[in-house]
């Protein structure tokens, strides 16, 4: 009887002690799951609040996404209604500047470089098209679709969430369109559509 016992007492204790986990009076903390950057800027009191300017709205990169970020430009035409190329000059602007401080510490970087600049489109090419001085195939991918998500969901937009965009050259413009996958993933080639021609 004592026999029969002594058997699944063995047992149990080699299926404790062979687990291949070894037991240790030091307390382990293996940590939380990576958690991500806050991709969310504080404000950081007068320095920055009290800018001097109007409210704009870029789109930055954080956690390998695009995230809309508010600034204010010191451009009084950047105004809704007003020219739509003079607002992507300023749009522009905004992305070509370095994150600021607490943007940085939130996560914020941008892909835009210079030399870049914008201007209003070519005889022929429909109304509301902007052409940026190099073709908008040979910037980096990431930094497209900041262009395109800025300026789609701007006044310097073409509505339903696109922009007519083209370069310098003779090629016609595209219309580029900011969509939820292209801000989930802004190293993808953004979604374009032919425009439709000048009446």
């Amino acid at each position: 009887m004592r026999r029969r016992l002594l058997v699944p007492a063995v047992a149990l204790t080699a299926l404790l002690t062979g687990c291949g986990i070894r037991t240790t009076s030091v307390p382990v903390d293996a940590g939380a799951a990576p958690s991500r950057v806050p991709c969310s800027v504080t404000d950081e009191g007068p320095q920055e609040t009290a800018a001097q300017g109007v409210p704009v709205r870029v789109f930055l990169v954080c956690s390998s996404q695009l995230e809309a970020v508010d600034r204010r430009s010191p451009l009084p035409e950047e105004k809704a209604g007003g020219d739509p190329v003079r607002t992507a000059g300023g749009l522009l602007a905004q992305l070509l500047a370095e994150p600021s401080e607490s943007e940085r510490q939130a996560g914020f970087t941008t892909e835009v470089r210079g030399p870049l600049t914008v201007g209003g489109g070519h005889r022929g090419d429909p109304a509301g098209t902007l052409r940026l001085s190099r073709q908008p195939e040979d910037l980096a991918p990431t930094a497209l679709s900041q262009l395109v998500c800025t300026f789609a969901e701007s006044s310097a937009g073409a509505g339903e969430h696109t922009v007519l965009l083209g370069g310098p050259g003779a090629y016609a413009p595209k219309r580029y369109r900011c969509t939820a996958t292209l801000r989930e993933r802004p190293d993808s080639t953004p979604p374009t559509t032919a425009p439709t021609p000048t009446g």
